[in-house]
């Protein structure tokens, strides 16, 4: 896992590129490596985590044989070993890497590549020759890649948003996205980001980038495509079940491949348990993988009854890691910073302190069990898909739908975006899951798992979200995904004899963490500094008598919702004097 930048255009300035690798140096600290055409119209820079090939043969960014093409690359193609074979086997490579892999499959097969790949990645490659750019980022956007068109028509690339304002571009609000995350409570959505300038490129999309053309994106990968041509799957429910749990052990198998050691989060719900069964299958009785839970010492909020019940006769260290509120103020500030744009909450800075501790016991990757829910409709409200508007988008913290313009100066209010989300499909369940994989919950979850993982440079994979299990899930008639009432139906049958029956039969259990309390109990103050902050800093947004008249009768134990409070808190960490720059 690393991190990338790149400039492209006439006038290249080499403090841009270095003033951008400083600023994504946690995502690699084992390295880090620059390359400028010789005319200065290309510039490519990587920080690297070593994960495969630990030798100085894996350093980046990475050449072909003859020169022409440069690489700079970040995630991992798990499948690599099996293209490395049909690419010319071991004697045509230099190196032990994934990177090398992708490069020569680029070689061969150009923008087609891309559907071979098995993994999650970002990737930027300059053709020498032709002066073109190829950029791609994954299936489900689990790696990031952010972009901006800069002045002479030229193109900046980074892994983070940040590395762009290191490289000069200006840090200002986009008020339009601003307002639709605090009116609507959306956000990562759509390719916009909170900052003016900057954007995403878009899950399973590339782009090509010339000095004479531009710049063209363009769509490689969507689940509604291949489900489509596909089908729905009309064989038995046997059939479908024994290939899913071949999918569920080869896809976690891959994700061993590694030459550092491996660990997984554990939260003691129903996919991780299995994620982690499924390890202890294959690896043996005595497997020694850790196993990392966090909690916040709240019996009304604690996993680690359930996860003390999965590690129970296994030979598995267990990494208890607990958050404490006199923790969150200074940690707010490092994720906030980590993040670029709001994130999720409490919740959020367990999983960063998880990672910390990780780090300090020296397990650089992690396995996490994101994924089955949006594929195979494990939230509750797929249920109730028939009286949902999937245009709508699902917020946090809320089982309705969020509308909170009565706290917003109108001229904001009038910016904010009502998107309209496609519905690909005849089935509203379906539909549902698209939206979520596509457009709604999983980019934010990744955004999420990605910065709070490398922000301690730790590499997080996710099993669950191998396309062919995504996809397995999407053509099953409704009643393997949901059967009276129960979702993920087809994975907990799969999971029998695998995870104990209590867990295997739970019902969906978000990953909660004591944020109401806390926010109007021991951090109360500190929340209140911090909305006092946002709304000295953007009065143009926040109605300031509102804001503070919600969140004294909050504070004051009126409503169980603290996602309003955290947007506000949210407004004073990225926008307010002092904030996380």
């Amino acid at each position: 896992m690393c991190g990338i930048a790149g400039l492209f255009g006439s006038g290249f300035e080499h403090w841009r590129l270095q003033a951008m690798m400083n600023a994504l140096a946690h995502r690699g600290p084992d390295a880090s490596g620059e390359w400028v055409s010789r005319d200065g119209g290309a510039a490519l820079g990587h920080c690297r985590l070593s994960v495969l090939d630990l030798s100085d043969a894996g350093r980046q960014p990475m050449a072909s044989r003859d020169g022409r093409l440069w690489i700079a690359y970040n995630g991992e193609v798990y499948n690599y070993l099996e293209l490395r074979h049909e690419l010319g086997g071991p004697g045509a490579f230099r190196t032990g890497t994934d990177t090398e892999v992708v490069l020569a499959a680029y070689e061969r097969w150009g923008a087609a590549c891309l559907e071979r790949l098995i993994g999650m990645f970002a990737f930027a490659i300059w053709d020498a020759k032709d002066r073109t750019l190829f950029a791609a980022r994954d299936r489900y956007g689990v790696k990031p890649l952010y972009i901006c068109q800069h002045s002479n028509s030229g193109l900046w690339l980074a892994s983070e948003i940040k590395a762009l304002h290191a490289a000069g571009l200006p840090r200002e609000p986009d008020a339009q996205t601003w307002a639709t995350y605090l009116s609507r409570g959306l956000y990562d959505h759509s390719c916009a980001t909170f900052w003016t300038g900057v954007r995403q490129l878009a899950p399973g999309h590339y782009l090509i980038w010339t000095p004479e053309a531009g710049l063209r994106e363009r769509c490689w990968y969507d689940p509604a495509v291949v489900v489509s041509e596909a089908g729905e799957d009309g064989r038995s429910e046997e059939s479908v079940g024994a290939e899913l749990l071949d999918l569920l052990r080869e896809s976690v198998k891959l994700r061993f491949r590694a030459d550092v050691p491996v660990g997984v989060c554990l939260s003691g719900g129903l996919d991780s348990s299995l994620l982690f069964s499924l390890i202890q299958a294959i690896c043996g009785s005595d497997c020694d993988t850790p196993a990392f839970t966090f909690t916040c010492n709240d019996p009304r909020y604690d996993e680690t009854p359930w996860a003390k019940e999965v590690l129970a006769d296994t030979a598995a260290s267990w990494h208890v890691c607990t958050l404490s509120p006199n923790q969150v103020p200074d940690m707010a500030i490092e994720v906030a910073r980590a993040q670029d744009e709001p994130f999720g909450g409490l919740p959020t800075l367990a999983m960063s302190l998880l990672h910390r501790h990780a780090r300090q016991v020296g397990v650089t990757v992690l396995l996490d069990g994101n994924g089955l829910d949006e594929a195979w409709a494990g939230y509750a409200y797929y249920a109730t898909a028939h009286t949902l508007d999937p245009s709508s988008g699902p917020v946090q913290g809320a089982t309705a739908v969020v509308d909170s313009t009565r706290w917003l100066q109108p001229e904001l209010a009038r910016l904010a975006d009502v998107p309209t989300f496609p519905a690909p499909f005849a089935d509203p369940v379906r539909d549902l899951q698209y939206r979520d994989i596509r457009h709604a919950k999983l980019p934010r979850a990744m955004r999420f798992a990605d910065r709070a993982s490398m922000m301690h440079s730790r590499e997080l994979r996710e099993p669950f979200l191998d396309h062919r299990i995504v996809e397995l899930g999407l053509r099953q008639p409704l009643d393997r995904r949901i059967r009276d009432g129960e979702g993920k139906w087809l994975p907990r049958r799969a999971a029998a004899g695998l995870v104990p029956a209590g867990l295997r039969t739970a019902s969906k259990r978000p990953l909660q963490t004591p944020q109401r309390e806390w926010l109007r109990g021991p951090l109360r103050e500190w929340a209140n500094d911090w909305i006092h902050a946002a709304i000295h800093a953007r009065p143009d947004w926040l109605n300031g008598p509102e804001v503070l008249a919600a969140w004294n009768r909050y504070s004051s134990g009126e409503g169980d919702n603290s996602f309003p409070v955290w947007q506000w808190i949210s407004v004073g960490l990225l926008c307010a004097d002092g904030a996380a720059h």
